[in-house]
C-alpha cells in the first residue's frame, strides 16, 4: 500500500498520524544512543573504581594503624600507655 493509497483510503488526518509515529519512534531511538554509551561509560567507570577500592582496603597497612601511642610490643607487664 503506497502514500497515495492510504491517503485515499483512510484520509489525512490518519497518513499524518501515521508519520508522526514513525518519527517519534526514530527520534526517540535517537535520543537513546547517546543515553546508552553514558551508561555504558558509567558502569566502566564504577566497576575500575569498585576494584581500585577493593585492592587498597584489602591491603595491610604499611605503618601502625595508631600513630598516637607507641608501639606495644613492650614486655609482659610493663605499662607503655600509661602517661602520668
Amino acid at each position: 500500500m503506497s502514500v497515495f493509497e492510504v491517503l485515499e483510503r483512510r484520509g489525512t488526518w490518519v497518513l499524518l498520524k501515521f508519520t508522526g509515529a514513525v518519527a517519534l519512534f526514530l527520534l526517540l531511538h535517537l535520543v537513546r544512543i547517546p543515553l546508552v554509551l553514558i551508561a555504558r561509560v558509567l558502569e566502566i567507570v564504577l566497576h575500575r573504581v569498585n576494584g581500585f577500592a577493593t585492592r587498597v582496603s584489602t591491603q595491610a597497612p604499611a605503618g601502625p594503624v595508631n600513630q598516637f601511642f607507641h608501639s606495644t610490643q613492650a614486655r609482659r607487664g610493663e605499662a607503655t600507655n600509661v602517661h602520668a
